[in-house]
């Protein structure tokens, strides 16, 4: 008996043999197969929609986008077609995280979400399904590619040779970059304050108790989680490991649905829980998090004492680093005497665009072991601090170097062997996958020339 699999090839096959036309009543065409890869064909409408999105979003096609795009839409299906056979899925709390931000960038940059619909001439629910498909996909197609390179490592003889081979003006071009230390320090919360939200998550709570407000509807009103308020308070699947210890020992506790936790202080704010689903090891549940205001006259006195502190360092009392140990509030630097740490590169550096924008506008202009004026910023939980910052070093702009920037040019040689490794399991799945192109379709310089057989 055929499956529905080998009965769907055999029909899209038939539609490329006989050009197929998906014809109007006026007899105008107005859909096409032009290619098969495997057994999922791709239509005339993809590629015109996927031109019309780069137009939209501003990006440039170098070449002809009736070539360049369908062979980019035919590699996206060998990479999902990988995806099935190894039984990847995406995960829908980072696929709705990304189609937040990209509705947030247009919004901000069109001007509002019916000046959006307006530009692209669908409601915010169909957008946002279409940013879904994509994001889904993208998020795919990611998984796989990180599964082809996974098991690539760069040794150091790889990247010295590869620094020796390299004409002085090709190496990659280091921008200026900065080391920073910052102490921290924590405006004082008034107990008023937090018996405000303590109330306000009380009243939450018998809402919700009482059948009044669904929890959904009060986080997407109330929560001051940014994106997890967008999707009504659900984090998504998450392990232990995935959240601070005071809310993974609540939220694990919870077993039913219909119950909200009791108040939880994190060092994000203050919560409450309810769960949506537990599968294995893993939990998905919602919450809303309120974050108690710091007052003027809290904000002032933290001003004036660091302040006190930063001239006490200037005049070489005590050193930055013995200061940083014993008053910063700043967790993450404080065991670091001070020092900022980048993840991105891995190091120490900087470029200041990277830097949080009130320490970067804080260290602009000071010179090598100056320190800054007290400034006030949100740190990365969300919570407003005073801080003073020292720059620790400057390293101007420069032709990498294997003494200064190992991990960049080590990068730089990863980056090539992934993308080698991944061109040749796209020349390898090409050899071995079905691949048919409408005759009409065929004049192109491909990138990959293996598609026509």
């Amino acid at each position: 008996m055929m499956n529905v699999r080998n009965l769907k090839y055999l029909i899209t096959c038939w539609c490329m043999a006989t050009c197929s036309l998906v014809m109007a009543q006026n007899n105008n065409v107005i859909d096409e197969v032009i290619w098969v890869v495997g057994d999922e064909p791709i239509l005339r409408s993809d590629v015109e929609q996927a031109r019309l999105e780069a137009m939209q979003s501003g990006q440039r096609i170098e070449g002809d986008p009736y070539c360049v795009i369908p062979e980019q839409l035919a590699i996206q299906k060998l990479f999902l077609h990988q995806a099935t056979i190894d039984s990847i899925t995406a995960s829908e709390a980072e696929v709705q995280a990304n189609v937040d931000k990209q509705i947030d960038f247009y919004v901000q940059n069109i001007g509002s979400k019916e000046k959006v619909e307006e530009y692209f001439g669908k409601t915010m629910n169909q957008i946002r399904e279409q940013l879904s498909n994509m994001a889904r996909d993208n998020n795919i197609v990611g998984q796989v590619r990180e599964n082809i390179v996974k098991d690539i490592k760069v040794t150091p003889a790889q990247v010295r040779r590869f620094f020796k081979d390299v004409p002085e003006d090709s190496l990659p071009f280091i921008p200026t970059q900065v080391e920073v230390q910052i102490i921290v320090r924590e405006p004082k919360i008034e107990p008023e304050e937090i018996q405000r939200i303590k109330d306000e998550l009380r009243d939450y709570t018998e809402r919700v108790n009482s059948g009044q407000t669904p929890f959904s509807t009060l986080a997407l009103l109330y929560s001051e989680d940014p994106e997890s308020a967008k999707r009504r308070g659900e984090l998504g699947f998450m392990g232990r490991g995935d959240l601070v210890p005071e809310f993974a020992n609540v939220a694990f506790n919870l077993t039913d649905p219909n119950t909200v936790s009791k108040i939880v202080e994190t060092e994000f704010g203050f919560h409450i829980i309810q769960l949506i689903e537990k599968r294995g090891d893993k939990i998905n549940c919602r919450h809303i998090l309120k974050k108690p205001k710091v007052s003027e006259e809290a904000l002032t006195k933290c001003i004036v004492d660091l302040d006190s502190i930063s001239n006490e360092l200037r005049k070489g009392l005590y050193t930055f680093e013995e200061a940083t140990s014993i008053i910063s509030a700043d967790k993450d630097t404080r065991n670091n005497h001070g020092l900022m740490w980048n993840p991105q590169t891995a190091s120490a550096r900087f470029e200041l665009k990277d830097l949080p924008p009130a320490v970067a506008k804080a260290v602009a202009n000071l010179k090598i072991n100056e320190i800054s004026e007290p400034f006030v910023m949100v740190n990365n939980k969300g919570k407003e601090v005073v801080a003073i910052a020292k720059l620790k070093n400057k390293i101007l702009g420069h032709r990498a170097t294997m003494a200064d920037d190992y991990q960049t040019m080590q990068d730089v040689v990863l980056n090539k062997l992934y993308e080698e490794k991944v061109e040749e399991w796209i020349r390898e799945m090409q050899r071995t996958t079905y691949v048919r192109i409408n005759e009409d379709w065929r004049n192109c310089e491909f990138k990959y020339p293996g598609w026509i057989k």
